[in-house]
């Protein structure tokens, strides 16, 4: 970082932090998460949280190994890959999730509807609000596999996990009535991916300090120069007026990320729902755009 005009060290601290917060937060800084299977594999750690995942969901029942059929079409898959801290920082495990893509369906055609089983988070934060006032002790855990059982009217067929396919590659999974994983399983009770929750004798506080970092890291902007505003005043995007992204993948992941981001970051909600105006079909001035709320988190 020394050769970086804006270095990231010049606007992050931890002097006003205590010292367990201040192990806490050295702790979820250190390890790296893999991103796909193939860095993952050749780690014992994520190999055999991968192995306990592919194991429940097996023992479950929640897919058969068959040919795809005539007139089907498959959706992919993805393992994600989480390490699970405790309260203190320390590691408590490694966790993998095989996740269906269920963003490649489309609607009336693979399916109908969908359902999204998630906490408000209002409701998080009354409790958390109640159980300060009246100094209850809040307890970490989590669920190694959660289960939404629902009825399920459609065949859906999914690319073998990677690294456990049967019998050659044309073989796929297809998932059972009357249940079925959705593509995103609630995980645990009340914890939140990505949301630091540090309790002091006065209150409860939340926090999206390294998940702000890591989007920072990932749009390669942790050297960039900060602005103090989320974003430039008098500015009226529209649908067109420069050229479309090439991948617009990225755009929507940024600006998905950018939404959860709003649980602790109210400031930037008014741009967070502009941007999101144009997920269809983004251009280049809406991502030029989505880096300037960048510079502001720096």
């Amino acid at each position: 970082m020394s050769g970086t005009r804006y270095p990231i060290t010049r606007y992050v601290t931890h002097s006003n932090f205590s010292e367990p917060h201040r192990f806490f937060v050295n702790n979820i800084s250190q390890l790296v998460e893999p991103n796909t299977y193939e860095e993952a594999r050749h780690n014992p750690h994520w190999v055999e949280a991968m192995n306990s995942e592919i194991a429940a969901l097996e023992e479950n029942h929640t897919w058969s190994f068959v040919p795809l059929p005539a007139g089907h079409r498959l959706i992919g898959c993805k393992l994600v890959f989480k390490l699970k801290y405790n309260s203190d920082g320390t590691l408590e495990r490694y966790k993998a999730r095989l996740v269906a893509k269920g963003f490649t369906q489309c609607e009336g055609i693979d399916y109908t509807k969908t359902f999204a089983p998630v906490a408000k988070l209002i409701t998080v934060h009354c409790l958390l609000t109640v159980a300060s006032v009246h100094n209850w002790p809040l307890h970490q855990m989590d669920v190694h596999n959660a289960f939404l059982h629902g009825d399920l009217y459609e065949e859906v067929y999914m690319l073998s996990p990677p690294g456990y396919q049967r019998q050659g590659s044309t073989l796929c999974v297809v998932f059972t009535n009357p249940y079925m994983v959705l593509n995103r399983r609630l995980e645990a009770g009340f914890y939140f991916l990505g949301v630091e929750i540090a309790r002091s004798k006065s209150r409860i506080s939340f926090c999206q300090r390294k998940y702000t970092l890591d989007i920072l890291e990932d749009a390669g902007l942790l050297g960039a120069k900060p602005t103090k505003i989320p974003m430039q005043a008098n500015v009226a995007l529209m649908p067109t007026g420069s050229d479309p992204l090439k991948d617009p993948t990225c755009y929507r992941r940024l600006v998905g990320r950018l939404i959860y981001l709003t649980i602790t970051r109210p400031e930037i909600t008014y741009a967070v729902n502009t941007l999101s105006q144009f997920m269809h079909e983004p251009r280049m001035h809406h991502f030029e755009i989505a880096h300037w709320l960048l510079h502001y988190l720096k």
